[in-house]
């Protein structure tokens, strides 16, 4: 899952966000995950305190394959438009491909970035987890080794943990995600905050593609927001304001819809515009 990332409008969640799952239960800890494509078209719902962003436009697009026996891939694109007035537009563009191991050994990622026509950004590196840490190896944006803690998860990690909490009746959850954004060195604190369960009957004010889905209509789902904080400006300086915080409407089988992606001086917000159901191969 990739985050979208405040400076680009893109890089990071959700999460990037928070994108998954459904089937005949699968090997990760009970959450199957549905390959699926979807699409979210972005705009403004707010600009706060000093900051005026006059209109915000974009689109996420992502893609999501595999299964528990061969891991699972994430294609995700994010093209946005930040209009501050007087002729200030930012357009941002963000690309990450991702692959991870279901049982959470291992994460391969690729990040590219770019702002206005500025150079792109690239990150490029293989994440392994043995016994109690994790070897980072970075290609790009240059070659670097280094260890994290192994308690740290991955994005597809994540979102299963999310799921099972939600399924457990927890109201709060606590973890520390490495996803490969930035420099690829940065590591999130996150508080998810879950919502009570809404059931799939429930009759729904704006209906989008994936609630008069078939396979989707009748699936439980938790109202979540994830807050994601600096680690290390945590440490250092106790800081207790997140970065950004991402809001969204989860699906027992891990879909997301009703996106909110909260900048602090600027909150977005992704409908979403396209829901496809890939078809998927049972493990032997």
């Amino acid at each position: 899952m990739v985050h979208p990332f405040p400076t680009s409008l893109g890089v990071s969640a959700i999460l990037a966000v928070a994108f998954m799952s459904c089937g005949p239960a699968d090997a990760a800890g009970g959450v199957s995950f549905l390959p699926h494509q979807a699409l979210y078209e972005l705009s403004l719902v707010k600009s706060r305190g000093s900051t005026t962003i006059n209109s915000a436009r974009g689109r996420i697009v992502y893609n999501f394959s595999g299964s528990a026996c061969e891991g699972y891939t994430s294609d995700f694109r994010q093209v946005s438009e930040l209009d501050a007035g007087e002729g200030k537009v930012t357009l941002s563009d963000l690309r990450s491909t991702s692959w991870e191991d279901a049982n959470g050994k291992s994460y391969r990622f690729k990040i590219d970035a770019r702002m206005n026509d500025g150079d792109s950004k690239p990150v490029d590196g293989i994440a392994e987890r043995t016994g109690d840490h994790i070897t980072v190896k970075l290609k790009q944006p240059e070659a670097k080794t280094f260890t994290i803690d192994g308690a740290v998860v991955f994005p597809t990690e994540q979102i299963r943990h999310i799921i099972e909490a939600a399924r457990e009746g927890k109201s709060l959850l606590e973890l520390t995600v490495y996803d490969g954004s930035e420099n690829g060195e940065k590591i999130y604190n996150t508080l998810t905050v879950i919502g009570k369960p809404i059931p799939g009957d429930r009759a729904i004010g704006e209906p989008d593609p994936s609630t008069t889905s078939d396979q989707m209509k009748m699936l439980t789902r938790w109202p979540v927001t994830v807050s994601y904080f600096d680690r290390d400006a945590r440490a250092k300086e106790g800081e207790e304001t997140p970065i950004y915080a991402m809001s969204f409407e989860l699906y027992e089988n891990g879909v997301s819809r009703s996106l909110v992606l909260d900048y602090n001086e600027f909150v977005i917000s992704g409908a979403m515009g396209k829901f496809d159901v890939h078809d998927s191969k049972p493990c032997n």
